[in-house]
Protein backbone atom coordinates (compact mmCIF):
# COMPACT_ATOMS: atom_id res chain seq x y z
CA UNK A 1 0.00 0.00 0.00
CA UNK A 2 1.38 3.51 -0.88
CA UNK A 3 0.45 5.65 1.95
CA UNK A 4 1.09 9.59 1.79
CA UNK A 5 1.71 11.19 5.38
CA UNK A 6 1.63 14.52 5.80
CA UNK A 7 3.93 16.37 8.71
CA UNK A 8 5.92 13.30 7.92
CA UNK A 9 8.75 15.61 9.84
CA UNK A 10 6.80 15.90 13.04
CA UNK A 11 6.11 13.72 16.21
CA UNK A 12 3.23 11.81 14.96
CA UNK A 13 3.85 11.97 11.27
CA UNK A 14 7.55 10.48 11.66
CA UNK A 15 6.60 7.62 14.11
CA UNK A 16 3.66 6.90 11.56
CA UNK A 17 5.94 6.88 8.71
CA UNK A 18 8.39 4.50 10.17
CA UNK A 19 5.52 2.12 11.78
CA UNK A 20 4.33 1.36 8.23
CA UNK A 21 7.65 1.13 6.63
CA UNK A 22 8.04 -1.28 9.33
CA UNK A 23 5.37 -3.31 7.68
CA UNK A 24 6.38 -3.31 4.61
CA UNK A 25 4.38 -0.25 2.93
CA UNK A 26 5.12 2.89 0.83
CA UNK A 27 4.78 6.32 2.36
CA UNK A 28 5.39 9.49 0.38
CA UNK A 29 6.22 11.94 3.01
CA UNK A 30 5.75 15.71 2.69
CA UNK A 31 6.68 18.61 5.49
CA UNK A 32 7.31 22.32 4.82
CA UNK A 33 10.07 22.32 7.95
CA UNK A 34 8.85 25.46 9.35
CA UNK A 35 10.32 27.23 12.10
CA UNK A 36 7.56 27.00 14.56
CA UNK A 37 10.02 25.31 16.72
CA UNK A 38 13.80 23.71 15.99
CA UNK A 39 14.09 22.87 12.58
CA UNK A 40 16.78 20.59 13.59
CA UNK A 41 14.73 18.52 15.49
CA UNK A 42 12.69 17.29 12.42
CA UNK A 43 15.78 16.98 10.11
CA UNK A 44 16.51 14.56 13.21
CA UNK A 45 13.33 12.62 13.23
CA UNK A 46 13.35 12.78 9.12
CA UNK A 47 17.04 10.76 9.30
CA UNK A 48 15.51 7.73 11.34
CA UNK A 49 13.39 7.46 7.76
CA UNK A 50 15.00 9.29 5.05
CA UNK A 51 16.93 6.32 3.22
CA UNK A 52 14.45 3.79 3.52
CA UNK A 53 14.02 2.41 -0.19
CA UNK A 54 10.05 2.48 0.11
CA UNK A 55 10.49 5.81 1.39
CA UNK A 56 9.91 9.34 -0.41
CA UNK A 57 10.41 12.55 1.06
CA UNK A 58 8.88 16.07 -0.16
CA UNK A 59 10.06 19.64 1.07
CA UNK A 60 6.76 21.45 0.47
CA UNK A 61 3.49 23.51 2.19
CA UNK A 62 -0.10 22.20 1.61
CA UNK A 63 -1.32 25.82 0.74
CA UNK A 64 0.51 25.04 -2.42
CA UNK A 65 -2.38 24.78 -4.46
CA UNK A 66 -0.66 23.12 -7.72
CA UNK A 67 2.23 21.85 -5.89
CA UNK A 68 -0.97 19.54 -4.06
CA UNK A 69 -2.80 18.59 -7.11
CA UNK A 70 0.64 17.69 -9.18
CA UNK A 71 1.65 15.42 -5.58
CA UNK A 72 -1.29 13.73 -6.04
CA UNK A 73 -1.74 13.15 -9.85
CA UNK A 74 2.38 11.75 -10.19
CA UNK A 75 2.61 9.70 -6.71
CA UNK A 76 -0.70 8.37 -6.86
CA UNK A 77 -1.15 7.11 -3.14
CA UNK A 78 -4.01 4.70 -1.83
CA UNK A 79 -4.44 6.36 1.16
CA UNK A 80 -3.98 9.51 3.13
CA UNK A 81 -2.76 10.23 6.56
CA UNK A 82 -3.40 14.06 7.14
CA UNK A 83 -1.08 14.76 10.21
CA UNK A 84 0.07 18.74 9.50
CA UNK A 85 -1.44 21.52 10.87
CA UNK A 86 -0.04 24.29 12.49
CA UNK A 87 -0.60 23.05 16.19
CA UNK A 88 -0.95 24.93 19.21
CA UNK A 89 -4.02 26.28 21.25
CA UNK A 90 -1.95 29.04 22.58
CA UNK A 91 0.03 30.26 19.27
CA UNK A 92 -3.40 30.56 17.67
CA UNK A 93 -3.93 33.44 20.27
CA UNK A 94 -1.19 35.72 18.51
CA UNK A 95 -0.63 33.95 15.11
CA UNK A 96 -4.38 33.03 14.01
CA UNK A 97 -3.38 33.32 9.91
CA UNK A 98 -1.02 30.37 10.01
CA UNK A 99 -3.97 28.42 11.67
CA UNK A 100 -6.28 29.68 8.32
CA UNK A 101 -3.35 28.62 6.24
CA UNK A 102 -2.48 25.59 7.09
CA UNK A 103 -5.57 23.97 8.78
CA UNK A 104 -8.02 25.34 6.07
CA UNK A 105 -6.69 25.87 2.72
CA UNK A 106 -3.91 23.01 2.99
CA UNK A 107 -6.66 21.15 4.26
CA UNK A 108 -8.74 21.48 1.41
CA UNK A 109 -6.26 20.61 -1.00
CA UNK A 110 -5.42 17.52 0.70
CA UNK A 111 -9.87 16.99 0.32
CA UNK A 112 -9.52 18.05 -3.47
CA UNK A 113 -6.55 15.56 -4.18
CA UNK A 114 -8.10 12.95 -2.73
CA UNK A 115 -11.23 13.45 -4.79
CA UNK A 116 -9.78 13.61 -7.68
CA UNK A 117 -6.95 10.49 -7.61
CA UNK A 118 -9.42 8.02 -6.43
CA UNK A 119 -8.19 7.94 -3.04
CA UNK A 120 -9.44 4.57 -0.95
CA UNK A 121 -9.48 6.44 2.67
CA UNK A 122 -8.38 9.50 4.13
CA UNK A 123 -7.14 9.95 8.06
CA UNK A 124 -6.91 13.04 9.41
CA UNK A 125 -5.72 14.76 12.72
CA UNK A 126 -8.85 16.40 14.76
CA UNK A 127 -8.22 17.21 18.07
CA UNK A 128 -9.80 16.86 21.75
CA UNK A 129 -9.71 20.65 21.40
CA UNK A 130 -13.02 20.36 19.84
CA UNK A 131 -14.81 19.47 22.77
CA UNK A 132 -14.43 23.36 23.79
CA UNK A 133 -16.73 24.05 26.78
CA UNK A 134 -18.31 20.67 27.05
CA UNK A 135 -18.07 19.79 30.50
CA UNK A 136 -19.50 16.27 30.63
CA UNK A 137 -17.26 13.25 31.07
CA UNK A 138 -15.65 11.72 29.34
CA UNK A 139 -16.30 13.09 26.15
CA UNK A 140 -17.95 11.15 23.61
CA UNK A 141 -18.34 11.39 20.19
CA UNK A 142 -22.21 11.53 20.39
CA UNK A 143 -21.92 14.55 22.17
CA UNK A 144 -21.98 18.01 20.36
CA UNK A 145 -19.14 19.99 19.49
CA UNK A 146 -20.03 23.77 18.41
CA UNK A 147 -18.61 25.15 21.23
CA UNK A 148 -14.63 25.75 20.59
CA UNK A 149 -12.86 27.90 22.76
CA UNK A 150 -9.35 28.71 20.56
CA UNK A 151 -8.82 29.09 16.72
CA UNK A 152 -6.88 25.91 16.21
CA UNK A 153 -10.55 23.92 17.92
CA UNK A 154 -12.07 25.78 15.33
CA UNK A 155 -10.03 24.47 12.76
CA UNK A 156 -10.16 20.94 13.29
CA UNK A 157 -13.56 21.35 13.96
CA UNK A 158 -13.81 22.63 10.28
CA UNK A 159 -11.90 19.65 9.15
CA UNK A 160 -14.70 17.84 10.35
CA UNK A 161 -17.17 19.29 8.64
CA UNK A 162 -15.19 19.75 5.17
CA UNK A 163 -13.98 16.10 5.37
CA UNK A 164 -18.49 15.50 5.63
CA UNK A 165 -18.95 17.15 2.12
CA UNK A 166 -16.56 15.35 0.16
CA UNK A 167 -17.89 11.76 2.02
CA UNK A 168 -21.56 12.94 0.99
CA UNK A 169 -20.74 14.46 -2.33
CA UNK A 170 -18.03 12.25 -3.47
CA UNK A 171 -17.93 8.95 -1.14
CA UNK A 172 -14.70 9.83 0.09
CA UNK A 173 -14.32 7.77 3.06
CA UNK A 174 -12.64 9.91 5.70
CA UNK A 175 -11.94 9.11 9.47
CA UNK A 176 -11.50 11.66 11.64
CA UNK A 177 -9.37 10.97 14.88
CA UNK A 178 -9.51 13.34 17.78
CA UNK A 179 -6.51 13.11 19.26
CA UNK A 180 -6.03 13.53 23.67
CA UNK A 181 -2.47 15.07 24.62
CA UNK A 182 0.08 13.14 22.45
CA UNK A 183 3.34 12.68 24.54
CA UNK A 184 6.71 10.69 24.49
CA UNK A 185 10.01 10.47 22.68
CA UNK A 186 10.92 13.10 19.92
CA UNK A 187 7.75 15.24 20.92
CA UNK A 188 7.39 18.75 20.40
CA UNK A 189 9.50 21.57 22.44
CA UNK A 190 6.66 23.58 22.78
CA UNK A 191 4.56 20.84 24.74
CA UNK A 192 4.60 20.71 28.45
CA UNK A 193 6.58 17.21 28.86
CA UNK A 194 9.73 18.81 27.28
CA UNK A 195 8.95 21.98 28.71
CA UNK A 196 9.06 20.64 32.23
CA UNK A 197 12.06 18.63 31.41
CA UNK A 198 14.22 21.28 30.53
CA UNK A 199 13.40 23.71 32.85
CA UNK A 200 13.87 20.91 36.07
CA UNK A 201 17.09 19.90 34.23
CA UNK A 202 18.45 23.85 34.24
CA UNK A 203 16.84 23.84 38.11
CA UNK A 204 14.46 26.70 36.54
CA UNK A 205 11.15 26.95 37.91
CA UNK A 206 8.28 25.24 35.55
CA UNK A 207 4.86 27.15 34.83
CA UNK A 208 1.70 25.45 35.88
CA UNK A 209 -1.41 26.94 35.11
CA UNK A 210 -4.76 26.54 36.03
CA UNK A 211 -2.60 26.54 39.52
CA UNK A 212 -2.16 22.90 38.92
CA UNK A 213 -5.92 21.87 38.80
CA UNK A 214 -5.56 20.32 35.20
CA UNK A 215 -6.42 16.75 34.51
CA UNK A 216 -5.56 15.83 30.99
CA UNK A 217 -5.60 12.32 28.96
CA UNK A 218 -2.32 11.83 28.16
CA UNK A 219 -2.13 9.13 25.33
CA UNK A 220 1.96 7.16 24.33
CA UNK A 221 2.76 8.41 21.11
CA UNK A 222 3.08 4.54 20.37
CA UNK A 223 -0.31 4.05 21.39
CA UNK A 224 -1.79 6.44 18.56
CA UNK A 225 0.30 5.11 15.75
CA UNK A 226 -1.38 1.84 16.83
CA UNK A 227 -4.81 3.55 16.70
CA UNK A 228 -3.90 5.46 13.03
CA UNK A 229 -3.05 2.32 11.69
CA UNK A 230 -6.34 0.29 12.05
CA UNK A 231 -8.29 2.96 11.77
CA UNK A 232 -6.14 3.57 8.18
CA UNK A 233 -6.85 -0.09 7.59
CA UNK A 234 -10.40 -0.02 7.60
CA UNK A 235 -11.87 2.48 5.51
CA UNK A 236 -14.50 4.48 6.97
CA UNK A 237 -18.22 2.97 6.05
CA UNK A 238 -21.95 4.30 6.53
CA UNK A 239 -24.05 4.23 9.15
CA UNK A 240 -26.26 2.36 7.90
CA UNK A 241 -29.07 3.16 11.75
CA UNK A 242 -28.03 6.78 11.06
CA UNK A 243 -31.31 9.04 10.85
CA UNK A 244 -31.09 13.17 10.19
CA UNK A 245 -34.47 12.83 12.82
CA UNK A 246 -31.84 12.41 15.61
CA UNK A 247 -28.32 13.17 14.18
CA UNK A 248 -25.34 11.41 15.65
CA UNK A 249 -22.39 13.38 15.69
CA UNK A 250 -20.10 10.84 15.35
CA UNK A 251 -21.11 8.78 12.83
CA UNK A 252 -23.76 9.71 9.40
CA UNK A 253 -25.48 8.07 6.16
CA UNK A 254 -22.20 8.54 4.52
CA UNK A 255 -18.56 6.83 4.75
CA UNK A 256 -17.38 9.22 7.43
CA UNK A 257 -16.57 8.80 10.98
CA UNK A 258 -15.12 10.23 14.17
CA UNK A 259 -12.78 8.57 17.23
CA UNK A 260 -11.42 9.17 20.07
CA UNK A 261 -7.95 8.07 20.62
CA UNK A 262 -6.77 8.61 23.92
CA UNK A 263 -5.57 6.78 27.29
CA UNK A 264 -9.34 6.87 28.92
CA UNK A 265 -7.94 7.51 32.20
CA UNK A 266 -7.28 11.53 33.10
CA UNK A 267 -4.17 12.26 35.36
CA UNK A 268 -3.71 15.07 37.13
CA UNK A 269 -1.46 17.47 36.09
CA UNK A 270 0.48 17.28 39.59
CA UNK A 271 0.57 13.55 39.33
CA UNK A 272 1.88 14.17 35.56
CA UNK A 273 4.79 16.63 36.86
CA UNK A 274 5.71 14.19 39.85
CA UNK A 275 6.58 11.21 37.03
CA UNK A 276 8.90 13.56 35.37
CA UNK A 277 10.41 13.98 38.77
CA UNK A 278 10.34 10.68 39.46
CA UNK A 279 12.48 9.28 36.28
CA UNK A 280 14.60 12.37 36.30
CA UNK A 281 15.15 11.99 40.24
CA UNK A 282 14.81 15.70 40.42
CA UNK A 283 12.42 17.99 42.46
CA UNK A 284 10.60 20.52 40.07
CA UNK A 285 10.47 23.94 41.42
CA UNK A 286 6.78 25.36 40.19
CA UNK A 287 5.36 28.69 39.64
CA UNK A 288 1.67 28.88 39.98
CA UNK A 289 -0.77 30.49 37.39
CA UNK A 290 -4.28 31.31 36.04
CA UNK A 291 -5.79 29.00 33.18
CA UNK A 292 -4.72 30.47 30.01
CA UNK A 293 -7.48 31.72 27.42
CA UNK A 294 -8.27 29.36 24.92
CA UNK A 295 -7.53 26.13 27.79
CA UNK A 296 -10.16 23.79 28.82
CA UNK A 297 -9.48 22.57 32.71
CA UNK A 298 -10.07 19.03 31.84
CA UNK A 299 -9.70 16.44 28.78
CA UNK A 300 -10.89 12.42 29.52
CA UNK A 301 -11.68 10.26 26.19
CA UNK A 302 -14.64 8.16 25.28
CA UNK A 303 -12.89 5.07 23.21
CA UNK A 304 -15.76 2.93 23.80
CA UNK A 305 -16.52 3.37 19.85
CA UNK A 306 -12.35 2.88 19.17
CA UNK A 307 -12.93 -0.20 20.96
CA UNK A 308 -16.33 -1.88 19.61
CA UNK A 309 -15.14 -1.30 15.70
CA UNK A 310 -11.56 -1.71 16.09
CA UNK A 311 -10.70 -4.05 19.29
CA UNK A 312 -8.53 -1.44 20.59
CA UNK A 313 -7.83 0.88 23.35
CA UNK A 314 -4.41 2.80 24.23
CA UNK A 315 -2.69 1.22 27.40
CA UNK A 316 0.43 2.68 28.08
CA UNK A 317 0.43 4.28 31.62
CA UNK A 318 1.74 7.55 32.42
CA UNK A 319 4.82 6.56 34.49
CA UNK A 320 6.16 4.39 31.57
CA UNK A 321 5.28 6.84 28.99
CA UNK A 322 7.22 9.57 30.54
CA UNK A 323 10.07 7.32 31.26
CA UNK A 324 10.71 6.27 27.92
CA UNK A 325 10.80 9.77 26.86
CA UNK A 326 13.16 10.91 29.45
CA UNK A 327 15.60 8.11 28.63
CA UNK A 328 15.14 9.39 24.67
CA UNK A 329 15.51 13.13 26.30
CA UNK A 330 18.77 12.59 27.89
CA UNK A 331 20.04 10.78 25.03
CA UNK A 332 19.16 13.23 22.42
CA UNK A 333 19.69 16.31 24.38
CA UNK A 334 22.08 15.44 27.00
CA UNK A 335 21.32 15.62 31.01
Amino acid sequence: MKVLVTGAAGFIGSALSLRLLDRGGEVVGIDNHNDYYDPALKEARLARHADHPNYTHLRMDMADREGMAELFATRRPQRVVNLAAQAGVRYSLENPLSYIDSNLVGFGHILEGCRHNGVEHLVYASSSSVYGANTRMPFSVHDNVDHPLSLYAATKKANELMAHTYSHLYELPTTGLRFFTVYGPWDRPDMALQKFTRAMLAGEAIQVFNYGNHRRDFTYIDDIVEGVIRVLDRPAEPDPAWSGDAPDPGSSRAPWRVYNIGNNNPVALMDYIEAIETALGKKAAKELLPLQPGDVPDTYADVSELVKVFGYKPSTSVRDGVSRFVDWYLGYYGG
